[in-house]
């Protein structure tokens, strides 16, 4: 046993192991810090699914009116349906949306010169977009498992949780299935992206130059406080569009579904309600974007911080 233990000393410590975290270190980071954003904004994301179905059916658009009426019908429980969705949509979707945009101004970085915002720019779209896909089949089951309770009863799907959701989709309308309305999603994510990081990025760089001390809550907490304002205004039309793209049903009649696509969807919003119908449920979705992106960023610097005090 000691010649053993004098091997085990001797094996020197594995690089391919610290590699793989250095790897991996920014993606746990993003789908940590999406995490406990959504467990904090679940039931005002609940709330804002309601908002936009209705207001395209011709329902109650109040938040407090469809929030009472969440509560009189499924209890305390029914603010957070397909939380096991949403946390699994953070784990890629987040994840990959952090990551990468981590890794790709890492990639972009000139040593010693300042990154200009096209770069920014460039990096969070480009992470935005690919994430989207690699979230798109949690985001899906989302919508649908958030929007069951609003269909007439024998029209529900009932899934019972994200799996079974998954399991659904592929064997109703095929793999491709799990990636109906990605278009929508990657544009939505690109804009989202381009909102919060590019401007929480900024935002941080004035700061500083305003005398805000580097890495300091005021800095940290004003800089996301901007990028969730930007992050909300450019999202929400492409968010209002998936989320009618992602919940249509064909008509039980004809059997036509309602829009061709994203696009002809987004021009038969306009038609009826001109362009600002794009922004309908801004307020609600603007309390729901801001402090989601805001707890992401401010638990990213945190668990940036945690892994350094770790010596990780």
């Amino acid at each position: 046993s000691n010649r053993l233990r004098r091997q085990l000393v001797a094996v020197p410590h594995q690089p391919s192991t610290m590699d793989a975290w250095k790897a991996s270190k920014p993606f746990l980071t993003g789908s940590l810090s999406g995490s406990i954003a959504t467990v904090c904004v679940q039931p005002i994301d609940m709330v804002k699914v309601r908002i936009q179905i209705g207001g395209a059916e011709g329902g109650s658009t109040n938040p407090i009116a469809v929030t009472k009426q969440l509560l009189k019908e499924d209890g305390i429980t029914g603010m957070y349906r397909g939380l096991s969705a949403g946390l699994t949509r953070q784990v890629f979707y987040t994840g990959a949306r952090l990551g990468l945009y981590d890794y790709f101004t890492e990639a972009a970085k000139v040593p010693g010169e300042k990154m200009p915002f096209w770069k920014t720019t460039l990096c969070a779209l480009s992470a935005g977009g690919l994430a989207a896909v690699i979230g798109n089949p949690a985001d899906l089951s989302l919508i649908r498992m958030q929007s069951d309770s609003m269909l007439p009863m024998a029209e529900r799907r009932n899934y019972r949780g994200v799996g079974h959701a998954f399991t659904s989709i592929m064997r109703d309308e095929g793999f491709g299935g799990l990636f109906k309305g990605a278009v929508p999603t990657a544009t939505r994510a690109m804009a989202l992206n381009f909102g919060m990081l590019g401007f929480n990025t900024m935002a941080k760089d004035k700061l500083a130059e305003l005398g805000v001390e580097k890495g300091s809550a005021t800095q940290v907490f004003g800089a996301s406080a901007i990028a969730g304002f930007f992050a909300s205004f450019f999202s929400l039309p492409f968010d209002y569009v998936k989320t009618q793209v992602q919940k249509m049903k064909p008509d039980p009649v004809t059997g036509k579904l309602p829009f061709k696509g994203p696009l002809d969807c987004a021009m038969q919003q306009i038609k009826v309600g001109g362009i600002t119908r794009l922004w309908t449920g801004f307020p609600t979705y603007y309390v729901r974007i801001a402090p989601h992106a805001m707890i992401t960023l401010i638990a990213q610097d945190s668990v940036k911080k945690m892994w350094s005090s770790m010596g990780l």
